[in-house]
């Protein structure tokens, strides 16, 4: 019966862990621009960065958050193993798709033209 309460309770807990977040940020980002002829630039920014650790923490603490989290973790592991290619192959990379595009376009160009002079033809206007 325990497990049965802490399980109802645990997306509850979460709810108001993550509404609690999401109002900080927004009442942050209300004061900031609040107080924008008040206070220095500089210490408003310095509360809403505060306010957006607090705010991250706080989602942290919920099932999603260590989620997300668990996510990020995982998407920088697999950016470290991608073997990013040179300069040169860059280079030659680029080269090549300019080249195809470039027959593309006067493969498509002289397709075109040759129709344009078909239809004319049967119109009579050529």
């Amino acid at each position: 019966m325990e497990s049965q309460t802490e399980v109802s309770t645990a997306p509850r807990y979460d709810s108001l862990l993550l509404a609690a977040a999401v109002a900080l940020l927004v009442g942050a980002l209300g004061s900031f621009y609040y107080f924008s002829g008040e206070v220095n630039a500089l210490v408003r920014t310095l509360g809403l960065l505060a306010a957006t650790a607090v705010a991250l923490a706080l989602a942290y603490k919920t099932e999603l958050g260590r989620s997300v989290w668990g996510y990020i973790i995982g998407a920088r592991t697999e950016l470290r193993k991608v073997v990013w290619p040179s300069r040169q192959e860059t280079l030659q990379a680029t080269l090549m798709i300019a080249v195809v595009v470039l027959i593309t376009a006067l493969l498509l160009w002289g397709l075109d033209s040759l129709l344009l002079w078909g239809v004319k033809l049967l119109t009579g206007q050529g």
